[in-house]
């Protein structure tokens, strides 16, 4: 799976869980629960269906790893890689 796809399968997962989210205006670099205002639970559904269309397991000491899209986009790549 290319970086190209694994991005756009985040942001996909992120529109199911912040359906009001505009993928195009998510910001690379800004925490994603602050630009989507993604609360705990929230977050956690997001891990959860990333492990679901990746098949990628996402330990919870690596949530923090996973804070904005593109260290999202990194830490899936090494895993899928």
């Amino acid at each position: 799976m290319t970086r190209d796809e694994i991005r756009q399968t985040v942001l996909h997962t992120l529109r199911t869980i912040a359906p009001e989210a505009d993928p195009a205006e998510v910001q690379p670099d800004t925490a994603l629960r602050v630009q989507l205002d993604i609360d705990s639970m929230d977050a956690l559904n997001f891990f959860i269906r990333l492990h679901e269309k990746l098949g990628v397991e996402i330990p919870e000491a690596d949530y923090p790893k996973l804070n904005t899209l593109n260290e999202c986009v990194a830490y899936l790549a090494a895993k899928l890689g």
